[in-house]
């Protein structure tokens, strides 16, 4: 436990964790934070906006194994792409629950948040 940080507890006796070297990461904010949000949302729909509607372009993804997925689904494209920011998750979750729901438009929803 000592390499993530150490563990204290609060007054009702639960325990949490202070984590190490927090000090030394940065966080955006203001101004800076929302460009970040709006260039992480605009990169995940414009990497689905060239596979909708009827001259739509195939994608061809590649995982880590070496498994190689070709579609033109903006449910699977965005099921497939590995992303860490905060805004492009909510911008996955957004079409896996337009897929559950309706089945359909998952790339519409995405391109349509811009």
């Amino acid at each position: 436990m000592s390499q993530y940080g150490t563990v204290a507890f609060d007054e009702y006796g639960r325990p949490f964790i202070i984590v190490r070297d927090q000090d030394q990461k940065s966080r955006l904010k203001g101004v800076d934070a929302i460009k970040s949000h709006i260039l992480a949302a605009k990169c995940v729909a414009q990497t689905v906006r060239t596979s909708l509607g009827p001259n739509g372009l195939d994608k061809m993804m590649v995982s880590p194994d070496g498994e190689v997925t070709i579609t033109n689904d903006g449910a699977t494209i965005l099921d497939k792409m590995d992303v860490s920011h905060q805004i492009a998750k909510l911008m996955v979750e957004l079409s896996k629950s337009q897929d559950n729901e309706i089945g359909d438009g998952t790339t519409g929803v995405v391109v349509n948040v811009i």
